[in-house]
């Protein structure tokens, strides 16, 4: 076993962002996915160091060619499920959409990522991350008082988008097995945003929650639970928001001041922490119940003791990046083979999944499908 996916096969159409993550996370998790790629030249180099990539084989299919609709038709036929990124109506116009797909397979899962959904005045329309969690309500509270701030495309596309995608997808993989049907999963990254905003409903329902940015307790607006820079320009993040954590953190920094006093609370930490090295509130306060931790890039992120023990991250291909998540005890995920490059294995996957040797053989040679070259896989080891 590689993981509880394992025996599951997904189509995954090439895309950008949201997409290719959530194919990662379900080859991460063990499902056999595979990325039917465009025909054409693509960067081999390029291809094999993109972690959003890793783990699944490739299939190049040209979907403005008959013969190639026809193949990947073909493969729906023993797909579980297929996931793609298109624009809303894009799949229909090329004949690939949900309507043909679950004519050839009925318990065929269809997975859509979008940015605004499927329907609504917005849905034709081109966007980003950064507009997506904007109109969600998630970009209003991140940032300083003075103006948002957008926090790389995190929230949207692969919080929001990828994740969501994913999810969707196993849950009505899940409800196929009892009903025998499949379904349209519409995972929009606008939902998915709004989504992660629930806890702010909570505390806007209870009359807790300020929408003037910064005046919150989880946004920069308490002292105990904010970050501070240190001596060397670098930064820490205090979180001590129960009070028996914000004692232990007084304590270990020799101070006794009034948690709702935030005027002097920020005040002391900001000239206390600006008095040693990053490194050396590290050794202080990291382990403790104070609440701490540094504030590290990823690639500091990637060294750091505690990751490095459980193996937070694994090299692939060369490339230090995030290891499968989450852990599972009994079939736990394996670190993944690298990207490989469009059409590596289009004739392998096109004979597992049903076409015989002379029709492989006939659509390679009209261009339909192409092949690409393969790469050394790496050696296949446990990754937690």
């Amino acid at each position: 076993m590689n993981g509880p996916l394992t025996g599951l096969r997904v189509l995954e159409l090439q895309g950008m962002g949201p997409l290719p993550f959530a194919g990662m996370l379900l080859a991460d998790l063990g499902a056999d996915v595979v990325r039917i790629d465009r025909v054409g030249p693509r960067g081999e180099a390029l291809v094999q160091r993109e972690p959003v990539g890793r783990g699944r084989r490739s299939v190049a299919l040209d979907l403005k060619d008959p013969a190639g609709v026809e193949t990947l038709l073909r493969l729906c036929e023993n797909a579980d499920a297929l996931i793609e990124g298109f624009r809303p109506g894009v799949a229909e116009r090329l004949g690939i959409g949900p309507e043909p797909c679950l004519t050839r397979n009925p318990r065929l899962v269809y997975g859509r990522m979008t940015g605004w959904g499927q329907t609504g005045p917005l849905a034709e329309s081109a966007g980003h991350d950064i507009n997506y969690i904007a109109l969600a309500g998630a970009l209003h509270g991140i940032g300083p008082r003075e103006r948002p701030v957008p926090p790389g495309n995190v929230v949207g596309d692969f919080a929001g988008g990828g994740m969501l995608l994913a999810f969707g997808v196993v849950s009505a993989l899940l409800e196929a097995k009892s009903s025998g049907r499949g379904q349209v999963v519409d995972a929009a990254i606008v939902d998915g945003a709004a989504l992660l905003t629930t806890a702010m409903h909570e505390l806007i329902a209870a009359g807790e929650w300020s929408e003037q940015r910064g005046n919150n307790v989880l946004d920069g607006g308490a002292g105990h639970y904010d970050v501070y820079e240190t001596a060397d320009r670098r930064f820490v993040a205090i979180g001590a928001l129960e009070s028996r954590f914000y004692d232990d953190l007084c304590a270990r920094l020799g101070v006794e001041v009034d948690r709702t006093d935030e005027a002097s609370v920020r005040s002391v930490f900001t000239e206390l922490f600006a008095g040693r090295t990053q490194q050396e509130w590290c050794d202080l306060l990291e382990g403790t119940d104070a609440c701490f931790a540094p504030v590290l890039s990823p690639t500091e992120a990637a060294r750091h003791p505690a990751n490095r023990a459980r193996h937070v991250f694994v090299e692939v291909g060369g490339v230090v990046q995030p290891a499968p998540a989450p852990r599972f005890s009994r079939t736990p995920a394996r670190i993944p083979e690298p990207a490989v490059t469009p059409g590596t294995n289009t004739r392998e996957v096109l004979g597992e999944w049903g076409l015989d040797t002379a029709e492989i053989d006939g659509l390679l040679a009209s261009g339909a499908v192409s092949e690409g070259r393969a790469h050394p896989s790496n050696e296949k080891e446990t990754a937690q």
